[in-house]
């Protein structure tokens, strides 16, 4: 009998109020259309709930294009599907307690072409407190580099950035945007994946003139 795939869940809950980056608003979640309203439109026993939702692009686990960073770059609409969706994936282990830069050696002695490369610094243990949004671990120019150089396909991280934010400069997002590699921040539960022999998806909504947005980053381990 063939055994079911599991799937992994590697997203974070947005929920009304939830402050994904110190600085931009948070979502505003809410009824559009309530039940209780819903009951004067509908026979008697049927009702509905229509939500709405005003939120900012960069919110909760969500997935940067290269529009996010170029204008003249794909926004989500113009993205492939096998961009994004069932990738052979590897989990790089760089947890936060020993370093904060993951530089290039932490890559080569695996085989990133073509692959979604995620890295577990174990930062989403700070998820939703104020020790979230400093001093986190991030990529250094010389990783993205050599991510672009070897062919990685996605390169995702459990951090509040994949660069570091105490400068001006975003050299990994121009890096690997530049190169058409797409970007997943504010994953979770990377300790929970194998370091390989499993497919990875990120999939946003087909929006034009949009360069993030949230996803349901999920891990399928066969």
């Amino acid at each position: 009998m063939t055994q079911p795939k599991k799937f992994v869940d590697l997203s974070h809950t947005i929920f009304d109020g939830l402050v994904t980056y110190k600085g931009l608003p948070a979502p505003i979640i809410c009824d559009y259309l309530s039940r209780e309203k819903s009951r004067e439109l509908y026979a008697e026993g049927t009702e509905f709930q229509i939500g709405k939702i005003e939120m900012v692009a960069n919110t909760g686990t969500y997935l940067d294009c290269p529009f996010h960073r170029y204008a003249e770059g794909k926004d989500l609409s113009e993205l492939t599907p096998e961009q994004f969706a069932e990738l052979d994936a590897v989990v790089i282990r760089a947890p936060y307690e020993k370093q904060l830069a993951v530089d290039a050696s932490f890559f080569r002695a695996v085989d990133v072409r073509g692959k979604a490369v995620l890295v577990q610094t174990d930062w989403d243990a700070h998820w939703n407190t104020p020790n979230y949004f400093s001093n986190n671990p991030f990529l250094t120019e010389d990783a993205a580099v050599y991510l672009r150089e070897q062919g990685a396909a996605l390169v995702g991280i459990d951090s509040h950035n994949i660069d570091d934010t105490r400068g001006k400069t975003r050299p990994v997002h121009s890096m690997l945007l530049g190169a058409n590699i797409l970007i997943v921040e504010h994953l979770c539960n990377l300790r929970d994946l194998p370091d390989d022999g499993f497919t990875f998806s990120a999939i946003p909504p087909k929006f034009q003139g949009v360069g993030t947005f949230p996803v349901r980053a999920l891990a399928r381990i066969a």
